[in-house]
């Protein structure tokens, strides 16, 4: 790993708890691709099978986190923003 590469893809907020904007293109790739699975997901499966839309929209979402959780930074506790 590089000098100039975040060790990770997504930083704690600086307020609350979770994480923040991506910091680099890996993780880029990972919000974007999410939100494309959802829109065509919508496209795909609304308004005729919600069921589906709804499995896809928590599957995804699940998988997000776990990506999130993985290659992001812990966040261990609530941040006030220091």
């Amino acid at each position: 790993m590089s000098e100039d590469t975040p060790k990770f893809w997504f930083p704690a907020k600086r307020y609350g708890w979770g994480w923040g904007i991506a910091n680099c293109w890996q993780g880029w790739v990972v919000q974007i691709g999410y939100i494309a699975l959802l829109i065509a997901g919508a496209k795909l499966f609304l308004p005729q099978q919600r069921k589906q839309f709804w499995i896809l929209l928590l599957v995804s979402t699940a998988v997000l986190i776990a990506i999130h959780w993985v290659k992001g930074e812990k966040p261990l506790a609530w941040r006030w923003g220091k």
